[in-house]
């Protein structure tokens, strides 16, 4: 069986970015693209340069209020989300809290047949698995790709998110904890169902990310064990 990694990318220059993203298309099945980190303005730019290999990367535009760097008001990041939209990438990132509030944004991308992944951050806890299972049965009417993160507190925090592999049915389920206690997460979903695992090319742009170079060392001793 063959584990897929998604590097993640975040840089303020798009020279920058687009250097990385050649490098980590030949490290990594997919790359997910922070568009958040650029100003707002270079993002058509950046979209034109890159859109020929869309089809293995992950779009993502995060507000402040989800963790991510995105400056503008929340009418300029839904306009350019619509735009992000018509390039046709591999998945959209869109989070669970936007969906609910914007059902015109909703209807915009089911009409545009957008292959979303509908997103869920917590970065302060891991909430109970009963309020997860839940969650995840509210956020799969919008897409079969989900993608719940947590934070973990402790150990028992990282296997509680992991119990929703149990209940995922037929859904293209990622799911995982943030931070050193859950670390182990990011490697162990892989066994249980999920379609990938985030990877940094070197420095993490999350709390806990593995390098690629460092899960597939991992993933090497595994098989060899």
């Amino acid at each position: 069986m063959k584990f897929k990694t998604c590097i993640s990318i975040g840089e303020n220059s798009p020279q920058k970015l687009e250097q990385n993203l050649k490098i980590a298309l030949k490290k990594s099945d997919l790359v997910e693209i922070r568009f958040d980190f650029l100003n707002q303005d270079q993002i058509p730019q950046v979209l034109e340069s890159v859109k020929k290999n869309l089809n293995n990367v992950i779009c993502t535009l995060r507000p402040k209020s989800e963790g991510g760097k995105f400056l503008g008001n929340e009418k300029e990041r839904i306009s350019i989300l619509k735009l992000i939209a018509t390039y046709d990438p591999f998945l959209l990132d869109v989070e669970f809290s936007t969906m609910k509030k914007n059902s015109n944004l909703a209807k915009y991308l089911k009409l545009t047949k957008t292959n979303l992944l509908i997103s869920e951050h917590d970065f302060k806890k891991t909430p109970k698995i009963t309020d997860l299972k839940k969650k995840l049965n509210q956020m799969k009417k919008f897409s079969s790709n989900v993608k719940i993160v947590t934070t973990a507190k402790s150990t028992n925090d990282a296997t509680t998110v992991l119990q929703l592999y149990n209940k995922k049915g037929k859904i293209n389920l990622i799911a995982f904890s943030m931070g050193d206690f859950g670390r182990i997460s990011r490697i162990l979903s892989l066994y249980l169902g999920s379609p990938f695992t985030y990877v940094s090319l070197g420095k993490p742009i999350a709390p806990g990310q593995f390098s690629i170079d460092e899960v597939k060392k991992i993933i090497d001793l595994n098989k060899r064990a």
